[in-house]
């Protein structure tokens, strides 16, 4: 949205004109001090535009003056659609601006959401094209799904929303025991002109899990509806040979467990029909397994020394 009207850049919003906040467990947009009062309309909520046009070819071009709302009801309004989206309070600060990648991948990734987001028309189905960001956890994935919807929303004014998939399960079996269907729950996120869906692949794969996800990716691929994915699983095709580093000998439970879920692919877990439909819905976009884990590295980083000296700085 645009900045202030005298020019300056407020040192709250830095001329947003909005803020975006934490708010308990969802991240929430209200309008900044500096732009409730607004100059352009007085408060009135609209302006009077002078256009031209044509009417008759006898009369020629002619202008006339039309009430239009003013940019200070736009922003109210795409605040509300933002806290309409529910994205996680810990996403409140994100932006494009604040995503540090690590290697070239993640700089491809944050590329790929710049583009879609920057680029995107709205109402234009043809042309917007979705993406899946795969990776391991902390790489920044939600983090540009958040950055993608806040430009999307705020300032475009792009219908959107945010959905974790196992809270979504969980959101429509307690529905069940108010009496709701799954159908009441999936509708809106079927409709809405741009979805994101966080986790794709996650939980126990069971039939009840299966049919949602499928009703809800198909409800929006027969609408021509655009659809962000974010997935900790492999976007290969099929799986690579098996290689180990030893050549024979125990191998620790845990161990076996984890290289396993790393081998698994988002193929395996969503099955043929849906995967077949992200490969024509989205740009695929594939993180490294060896990519660090942002709020690990943090965490590491921000550890207080060993007690008795200082961090070995070679270590």
């Amino acid at each position: 949205m645009a900045a202030k009207a005298n020019g300056e850049a407020c040192g709250l919003c830095g001329g947003r004109t909005y803020l975006i906040e934490r708010r308990g467990e969802l991240a929430s947009a209200r309008v900044c001090t500096c732009s409730v009062d607004c100059p352009v309309c007085g408060g009135r909520g609209h302006i009077l535009v002078q256009k031209e046009g044509t009417f008759s070819a006898k009369m020629g071009a002619r202008t006339y003056d039309v009430l239009e709302p003013c940019v200070c009801t736009l922003r109210r309004t795409r605040v509300a659609l933002y806290n309409d989206v529910q994205m996680p309070g810990v996403m409140a600060h994100a932006s494009f601006d604040n995503y540090r990648p690590f290697n070239e991948a993640q700089d491809r990734g944050r590329g790929v959401a710049m583009h879609f987001a920057h680029q995107y028309v709205k109402g234009d189905t043809a042309k917007n094209k979705g993406f899946v960001l795969s990776g391991p956890v902390g790489t920044g994935k939600t983090h540009l799904l958040a950055a993608t919807l806040g430009h999307l929303v705020l300032e475009m004014g792009v219908k959107s929303r945010y959905v974790e998939i196992s809270l979504l399960y969980a959101t429509i079996r307690r529905g069940f025991q108010d009496g709701k269907s799954g159908g009441e729950i999936i509708g809106p996120l079927s409709e809405v002109e741009v979805l994101a869906i966080d986790e794709l692949g996650k939980g126990r794969g069971s039939p009840f899990e299966m049919e949602t996800l499928d009703e809800l990716i198909a409800r929006r691929y027969n609408a021509g509806r655009t659809t962000l994915f974010a997935t900790n699983y492999s976007l290969e095709p099929e799986r690579k040979g098996a290689r180990s580093s030893a050549p024979s000998g125990y191998r620790a439970t845990d161990d076996a467990r984890s290289a396993m879920k790393d081998a698994e692919l988002l193929r395996e877990r969503v099955g043929e029909r849906i995967y077949s439909r992200l490969c024509e819905m989205c740009t695929f976009v594939e993180l490294p397994r060896d990519t660090p884990d942002r709020r690990r590295t943090r965490q590491e980083m921000d550890a207080p020394p060993p007690m008795g000296g200082m961090r070995n700085p070679g270590r």
